[in-house]
């Protein structure tokens, strides 16, 4: 008897040790702190690979030969994390940089052993981006820069030894993306008079581009790559269709010749294909998770085998070597950043790099679960709700989390601001509203000029869902987002004053019209598009008054947290300084942080961590009984 108490005694005890641990409250920076080892990449020849990993407190390259234990930094970035990079040949690293988050990318270089960093694009100003990397060409690439024209990116040769540029396409003025073929010509390019999209092609560079599709931007097609013998094009194309589809496109006549796969529920959204065996390998496309169809039985039976040996967790190849035998390998969860895997698939070697984030229990983090509701006026709107483990769910206190774009959408995966939420306490629900993208035409278009109307009702139907089904606790409902969704936590509690105990706006819009006053040059070719999609500041201007939460500050009635970037090219610094002095000249209570050194959003570790702990006491505050 005595021993079966003791036996019972010991087993409370564990389970009770077990229920702290997974109930443990997590130090707020191990969600927000950089990752341990980020951004592998592998050498064309298979003999380095590299990764960004922190240095003074900010993401730098690393570069570390196969085989030996130790790594060498070949970059020294202090002030601002490395945006990205990529190996340019087999001895040298390019890589990009802005400054306090202006996202004026400079483009630089550096030997692998980090000797000899060059600085290529003008210092002040000036967006430099990648338009072929070349990489069968050591030392040359083609770039686009807005040097000579804010609005318009024109494309250079760069010789990266000598630093030497030479202009090879001038834009007029409305050219938005170039196209290279598999020789690194460039042969084509998307135009836009900011409503009509025109595709542009030449047989070869000596010739000038001609018109050879015009349609308006509702109807799309998005060069992916040329075909293998540089005649014909793969293309995302919903003409004629709700649902883009991957299609063969005749580039020289305009017209879909095939297509390839279309899914009757959601939009595709990439082609993969073997440049050294000139195949395709996969399509994929995102329902509630991503999905792959595969064309390629070599590419399905590698993916085959990696899955089997990697289990629950999502596996995405992140890079390989020219002669596509080692692969760099990335896991993830809804409860993990995962890991990096170097796999041989010559000699069937395979193992485990690093953990992104080793400190990241995954035990301890919450499932992710797909939902759907309707919203008012029918539409299936797909959302993801995360609750905290470990409590029943019902009147939880709820963070409702618009995404930004607006035309973009909420994946699958591990989100640590979800995470830190989660473990604070808070049910967490992630909306696509109409608009956001992967849904096909119909969905999008709803959005148009919805802006504060139907595409709040979407968010706003959303938290009626959750109390109707007696998750959320009514009166301890919360609003946060970034961006566009910073826009819709103004609307929000401007428009619903009811329905939210408190809210987060961070970088968010307040006013339409000096948004768009405000944009980046660089989106000026677009503007007449953002006018049919968003509203014209003089045709719509009573809309624009209606729907600008500035002007109906009278309405709120929940606290609010502003945080800001002072750079920021997107939403300018002035969208948050009006909102909070509206709001202050009313007394109504409002706490605003603005960084000098970020842009849109915060890229700094210790800027983050300023955010989110301000963030975590101000809901602590207003949702917490």
């Amino acid at each position: 008897m005595i021993k079966h108490i003791f036996i019972n005694l010991i087993l409370i005890l564990v389970m009770t040790v077990n229920l702290q641990a997974q109930m443990r409250k997590i130090p707020l920076r191990d969600f927000f702190k950089n990752p341990e080892k980020t951004g592998f990449q592998v050498s064309p020849d298979g003999k380095y690979i590299s990764y960004l990993s922190p240095w003074e407190d900010r993401l730098n390259v690393f570069v570390q030969k196969l085989g030996d234990k130790e790594a060498i930094r070949v970059t020294s970035a202090k002030e601002r994390d490395i945006a990205g990079y990529f190996w340019k040949g087999n001895d040298r690293i390019v890589f990009l940089q802005d400054s306090g988050g202006d996202e004026n990318y400079k483009l630089y270089s550096v030997d692998r052993n980090g000797n000899n960093t060059k600085l290529f694009t003008p210092p002040d100003k000036v967006r430099a981006g990648i338009v072929d990397d070349l990489e069968d060409i050591d030392d040359e690439m083609l770039i686009s820069l807005n040097q000579r024209d804010p609005k318009a990116f024109d494309v250079y040769r760069l010789n990266l030894a000598t630093g030497e540029m030479k202009i090879v396409a001038e834009n007029p003025g409305n050219i938005m993306s170039w196209i290279t073929d598999h020789d690194g010509k460039l042969r084509a390019a998307v135009a836009s008079d900011g409503v009509n999209n025109v595709l542009l092609y030449r047989d070869n560079e000596s010739e000038q581009f001609r018109e050879v599709l015009n349609t308006n931007f509702r109807n799309d097609v998005t060069p992916l790559f040329f075909t293998f013998d540089n005649k014909f094009i793969y293309a995302l194309s919903n003409l004629n269709r709700d649902k883009s589809a991957v299609v063969k496109f005749d580039i020289a006549n305009g017209q879909e010749i095939e297509v390839l796969y279309e899914n009757p529920d959601v939009d595709v959204s990439g082609l993969s294909y073997s440049k050294k065996r000139k195949v395709l390998t996969s399509i994929s496309y995102v329902k509630d998770k991503r999905e792959l169809k595969f064309l390629d039985d070599k590419a399905e039976n590698r993916y085959t085998t990696l899955k089997n040996k990697l289990g629950i967790y999502e596996v995405v190849i992140t890079g390989m070597n020219k002669n596509e035998d080692k692969f760099l390998v990335r896991t993830f969860s809804d409860r993990s950043l995962g890991a990096y895997y170097f796999y041989d698939e010559a000699k069937n070697d395979f193992y485990k790099i690093t953990d992104v984030s080793p400190w990241i229990n995954e035990d301890e983090m919450c499932d992710m679960k797909p939902v759907q509701y309707t919203s008012r006026d029918g539409l299936t709107i797909n959302g993801y709700l995360t609750l905290p483990r470990d409590v029943e769910a019902k009147n939880l206190p709820v963070v409702i989390n618009p995404h930004g774009g607006p035309w973009h959408r909420d994946s699958w995966g591990y989100n640590p601001e979800i995470q830190f939420l989660a473990n604070r306490g808070y049910a967490v629900l992630q909306m696509n509203f109409r608009g956001s993208t992967g849904y096909g035409k119909k969905f999008w278009e709803a959005s148009f000029k919805q802006w504060g109307l139907k595409m709040q009702d979407d968010i706003s139907d959303g938290v009626k869902w959750l109390i109707n089904t007696g998750i959320a606790d009514p009166k301890r409902v919360a609003i946060y987002g970034g961006s566009y969704g910073g826009y819709a936590t103004l609307a929000g509690v401007t428009f619903t004053p009811d329905l939210y105990a408190c809210a987060v706006d961070y970088v968010g819009v307040s006013n339409m019209f000096s948004f768009l006053k405000t944009i980046p040059p660089y989106w000026e070719p677009f503007r007449k598009m953002m006018y049919e999609m968003v509203g014209d500041p003089e045709k719509d201007s009573a809309l624009f008054k209606q729907v600008s939460p500035v002007f109906h500050t009278d309405k709120i009635k929940a606290p609010l947290f502003v945080a800001q970037g002072k750079n920021d090219p997107r939403v300018n610094v002035n969208e948050s300084d009006q909102m909070v002095e509206a709001m202050r000249n009313r007394g109504l209570e409002v706490e605003y942080m603005v960084k000098d050194n970020e842009g849109h959003g915060f890229r700094n570790q210790e800027n983050r961590f300023d955010f989110y702990e301000a963030m975590d006491k101000f809901l602590e505050k207003h949702l917490k009984k």
